[in-house]
């Protein structure tokens, strides 16, 4: 494994809860976006029903939530595939996801109560330390529960709703995505500021900051997870 591979899903485990199919689709989308199962790669249902100890009719019922979610794509008579995204889809798919979470942002520093962006805060802190030991798999699972601890803070469960949809289809590309060390250091600085800005519940500040934050990271995500990345301005100001 080098440095910037993407982490690894948990160690699957017999499941044995009720409503099967949503707890299968949890694990599947987990595997889809650690990485594990890659963009294009066909499922194999024999084996993901063995490796959950399940049979084939829940998981077929997972395949089908995750194929309305467009993590999956549904082949005629031959199963089902792990979606890929193109370069148009990414693009689009972050405009939206940018203009969500300046939105969600601004609502945090209205509407969260102190002990919210006091657990947002206690997230940042461990960010950091990761940062400062290069731990790149805590660095980037923690990354990714500040952006949604946030968008949580926002109390409006729609915007909520359709986030998760759209960053469960870029995360892994969103939090994984290769870094120089120049890149990295910027995004930490951008969460520094994130942090002074909440503190301040500067909701436009914030706002601004969350757009360009993820606007910034489009060249690099179509060039690590789309089908080109020729053309694609670089948005980042270093």
């Amino acid at each position: 494994m080098t440095a910037f591979d993407p982490p690894q899903a948990d160690e699957i485990n017999p499941i044995s809860r009720n409503y099967l199919h949503d707890e299968v689709a949890h694990r599947l989308r987990a595997l889809i976006q650690s990485g594990d199962l890659k963009p294009r790669q066909r499922l194999n249902e024999g084996e993901l029903a063995d490796r959950f100890g399940i049979s084939r009719t829940p998981l077929r019922e997972a395949i089908k939530i995750l194929a309305t979610e467009g993590l999956l794509d549904l082949l005629p008579n031959r199963g089902a595939r792990v979606a890929s995204i193109s370069e148009d889809e990414i693009d689009e798919m972050l405009e939206v996801i940018a203009g969500l979470e300046a939105m969600g942002s601004e609502f945090a520093c209205q509407r969260a109560t102190d002990s919210e962006l006091g657990a947002i805060a206690a997230l940042h802190d461990r960010m950091a330390d990761a940062y400062s030991r290069r731990d790149h798999l805590d660095y980037f699972e923690l990354n990714r529960q500040i952006h949604e601890a946030i968008i949580a803070a926002s109390r409006n469960t729609t915007l909520r709703t359709v986030y998760a949809t759209l960053s469960g289809r870029v995360q892994r590309a969103r939090y994984v995505a290769h870094k120089t060390e120049a890149q990295w250091q910027d995004a930490m600085d951008d969460h520094e500021r994130m942090m002074d800005l909440l503190r301040l519940r500067d909701g436009e500040g914030l706002a601004r900051l969350m757009r360009a934050h993820v606007l910034c990271k489009k060249a690099e995500i179509i060039a690590t997870f789309g089908h080109a990345g020729e053309g694609v301005v670089d948005q980042c100001q270093v």
